[in-house]
């Protein structure tokens, strides 16, 4: 499955072959459809795995221990990053399937995984709820613009990690302080 997961990762859905996969497991293809019918649900077990070993590793429900928003975001990140940063291929095949998901996955994707990506925010929602906001400011534009704001970070902590060894504690320190400012100034934008 790891190995899977590597050619998923390094290829894409769409671009990786079962003999790719085959030959990356070293095992035959024949042994691949005996175990799975199709590349589909390979790569369906793949995902699995993959959210199965985030939900353990990087668990959101202490989050709602905390009491303020934005500190529980300072907290949580760098848990998340490090976590990516340790399994980048984790994180790009999930990325893959949820915001450039392949058209033969679509249905399947939102029939399994749909009340996960709705209930993507319930521990931050929340939180969020408990921030004053100043006269004008609405709640749901500016929860989505810091979520924006997140995922765009991410997305550039991805692009920048291939290897652990990439990211060495200066420049995780500095994407971090860098990422904390531009919460920062949404923070004392939106809030009274």
């Amino acid at each position: 499955m790891d190995d899977c997961l590597a050619v998923f990762a390094r290829h894409g859905y769409k671009n990786t072959s079962t003999v790719m996969l085959a030959e990356a497991a070293g095992v035959s293809k024949a042994l691949i459809f005996h175990h799975f019918k199709s590349k589909k649900e390979l790569y369906l077990s793949v995902l699995d795995r993959c959210f199965e070993r985030a939900r353990r590793e990087v668990s959101i429900d202490p989050l709602s221990e905390y009491q303020d928003f934005f500190e529980a975001i300072e907290k949580y990140t760098p848990i998340k990053l490090d976590y990516f940063k340790k399994n980048p291929n984790v994180y790009k095949v999930a990325r893959e399937a949820f915001y450039a998901t392949p058209n033969e996955l679509k249905e399947a994707i939102e029939e399994k995984y749909g009340p996960l990506i709705t209930d993507k925010y319930k521990v931050w929602q929340p939180l969020f709820e408990k921030v004053p906001l100043r006269e004008g400011i609405e709640r749901g534009q500016a929860f989505e613009l810091i979520m924006i704001t997140l995922d765009h970070f991410e997305n550039k902590f991805i692009a920048d990690v291939t290897d652990e060894k990439d990211i060495d504690e200066k420049y995780f320190q500095h994407f971090l302080d860098r990422m904390n400012s531009f919460l920062s100034m949404i923070r004392y934008g939106i809030q009274q």
